[in-house]
């Protein structure tokens, strides 16, 4: 028995309330392969009847459980080149220059998804600012998503994954191989942590960064929910930190808290000051 128009316009909504994920009507196919092993495992015989019990039972962990299935958890390592180019020539030099007195960092990996962003920062760290090697450097990840939160703890990898952006010689230096996966080493994992965070509700406690990589997420955020995200962010954030968004991401639409700065052919973010 497939959905109907109502059934898919309920799930999308429940995904916008939990999530900010906007899913747009033509994609609603997703919700069949996604959602199967979570309807079968809560008793239902189709997507139909899972809506219905999402329905009559309101159970908050089902909820939670349709709006991880779908976020969207694409990534890479090394995912687009420039930011992580403009983050080694212009970025990280600046704040280790910054923080030489503290000798202390702290960056933020929003919705990391299964980790390849926050070790790809690590590595960058480790790789080009060898006088970071004595400082206290932590990298926090956080996702909306349990599983995926477990797989970058974890920090196993499959061949495909660690193809995708990873350079030869840094997977080699960077990675131990075992068996037909790569494990990050330990050098690596020590400067990462992650933790579970909704972007659009309440976030736990977390210290203040000096850079946040909030890249490739706002674009599903209706506008309301960017402007209250951004003002999260404003007070996370150190006051000379940097804020580094997707490609196709601004901060100008949604937020006055924040000033655009061009670098290395590409672009980032200062906290405006005295808000």
């Amino acid at each position: 028995m497939t959905c109907s128009d109502a059934d898919y316009a309920y799930l999308r909504e429940l995904v916008l309330q939990q999530s900010a994920n906007r899913i747009h009507p033509s994609r609603n196919a997703l919700f069949d392969a996604r959602l199967k092993p979570i309807a079968q495992k809560a008793g239902a015989s189709s997507l139909k009847d899972f809506v219905s019990i999402l329905k009559v039972d309101r159970a908050p962990h089902l909820h939670r459980a349709v709006a991880e299935a779908m976020t969207i958890n694409e990534t890479s390592f090394f995912r687009d080149l420039k930011p992580f180019e403009m983050l080694r020539e212009t970025i990280l030099p600046r704040l280790i220059e910054q923080r030489s007195e503290q000798r202390r960092l702290r960056i933020w990996s929003a919705a990391s998804s299964t980790g390849q962003e926050a070790y790809s920062l690590a590595m960058l760290i480790a790789e080009h600012f060898p006088i970071a090697a004595g400082w206290d450097v932590k990298i926090i990840g956080t996702d909306i998503s349990q599983y995926v939160i477990d797989y970058a703890r974890r920090g196993r990898y499959r061949r495909l994954e660690v193809n995708r952006g990873l350079p030869a010689r840094m997977l080699l230096k960077y990675l131990v191989r075992d068996g037909e996966e790569w494990m990050i080493s330990d050098r690596i994992r020590s400067m990462c942590e992650f933790q579970y965070a909704n972007l659009c509700e309440t976030l736990p406690k977390l210290p203040v960064f000096d850079l946040v990589m909030l890249r490739n997420v706002l674009l599903y955020f209706p506008s309301q929910d960017r402007s209250y995200l951004f003002k999260d962010v404003y007070r996370l954030m150190a006051p000379d930190g940097c804020l580094v968004l997707g490609n196709a991401e601004q901060a100008e639409d949604s937020s006055d808290l924040f000033e655009v700065e061009f670098a290395s052919n590409s672009y980032c973010y200062r906290p405006v000051a005295g808000v």
